[in-house]
């Protein structure tokens, strides 16, 4: 890398941890900004040269993206791969009075899905990243794939099959039904503990009602989510290859991971929040390999003079991917994809558009 200043490395940190996970296309954006605003940006941050050090720092940061879901996501991931160990046990040790290997539990269903889901983008990535960022890792591309992009997310809306639109009706049900009973339940926890010497009358009232209130919708939320990993444990693992298989479309610069994999659940009958929340597990552990994979190029003669840049950046990266996902998980739960498809469109065309007139 010819140089990259801190100014750079911060816009681009930023960009790749919110747009990561946001439907819009991290890639496509990290292709795009720097040849719009053009001068040393553009010479700097050029994705498309065959052994491009700005790729290799973009997809550095995937770790701190990775690293940031993990954050989030922590108890899940401890419950799916509690699930897988014991699935393994079931196999080495299956269970008395049958010789037949079977899963007991939505953990360790739901731990096989995402390890079959994640071996088709896996070998596509390995075989087609280089190629694909060669031919179409240049900003016309880009653009013209955010709006293939844009299309996509419309569609998924659009078109969307009864099956999806009667999920998220049971998935509102259910929540509301909860809700309820959380409600019933308040009195039972309106008591947090005290801090030493503190008494029932210096408490602050507001305060320990919105203690009280934190944990009762900490523990509602943690009550969906193994709800919602019941109800992808259900589908089967052909429906989870094909969700999966939609990631593969994310090699082109300009199409988002979370949103085709979101289109696709949907497609298959899966609700608007169960869709999203299997498609942010499903990218965890393909942006964790994608970033460990690039982590030698940054640490090797192409980081070289740009360490405290990279540090930066994946600061960055790491908390603009912990704030989306928070906020886009409660999002998905009542409002739509098509402001992002609106917005993919609009960037797209207006690129499109200004990098050639330009």
């Amino acid at each position: 890398m010819t140089h990259m200043t801190y100014l750079e490395a911060a816009v681009v940190g930023l960009i790749q941890g919110v747009s990561e996970l946001f439907p819009v296309s991290s890639l496509g954006h990290n292709v795009l900004i720097p040849a719009l605003v053009g001068g040393s940006w553009a010479r700097d941050l050029n994705v498309a040269r065959p052994e491009s050090p700005y790729l290799a720092f973009i997809v550095g940061l995937h770790v701190a993206t990775a690293i940031a879901l993990l954050i989030y996501f922590w108890r899940d991931w401890v419950r799916i791969i509690g699930g897988f160990f014991r699935s393994v046990g079931h196999f080495i040790r299956p269970a008395p009075g049958t010789d037949r290997w079977r899963l007991e539990s939505a953990d360790e269903k739901l731990a096989w899905m995402i390890i079959l889901a994640t071996i088709p983008v896996g070998l596509a990535g390995l075989l087609f990243e280089h190629p694909f960022r060669v031919l179409f890792g240049h900003p016309i591309a880009a653009a013209a794939f955010l709006v293939v992009n844009g299309l996509i997310l419309y569609a998924g809306e659009r078109f969307r099959r009864r099956a999806s639109l009667q999920a998220d009706r049971e998935v509102a049900a259910a929540r509301q039904l909860a809700a309820v009973g959380a409600g019933a339940a308040v009195p039972g926890v309106d008591a947090p503990a005290r801090a030493p010497g503190e008494t029932a009358g210096t408490r602050a009232p507001g305060a320990a009602r919105h203690a009280a209130g934190h944990q009762v919708e900490r523990a509602a939320e943690i009550a969906q989510a193994v709800e919602a990993d019941r109800r992808l444990a259900r589908e089967g693992y052909a429906e989870a290859v094909v969700i999966g298989s939609a990631q593969i479309l994310a090699l082109l610069a300009g199409i988002s991971r979370d949103g085709v994999t979101m289109v696709a659940g949907m497609f298959r009958g899966l609700s608007r929040e169960d869709a999203a929340r299997f498609a942010f597990l499903l990218a965890t552990p393909v942006i964790l390999a994608a970033g460990v994979l690039k982590v030698p190029d940054l640490t090797g003669p192409l980081g070289n003079g740009i360490h405290g840049q990279i540090l930066l950046g994946s600061v960055l990266s790491g908390v603009g991917a912990y704030l989306s996902v928070r906020y886009l998980v409660r999002y998905f739960r009542t409002r739509t994809l098509t402001p992002f498809a609106i917005y993919c469109i609009v960037f797209g065309l207006g690129s499109i558009v200004y990098l050639s007139v330009r």
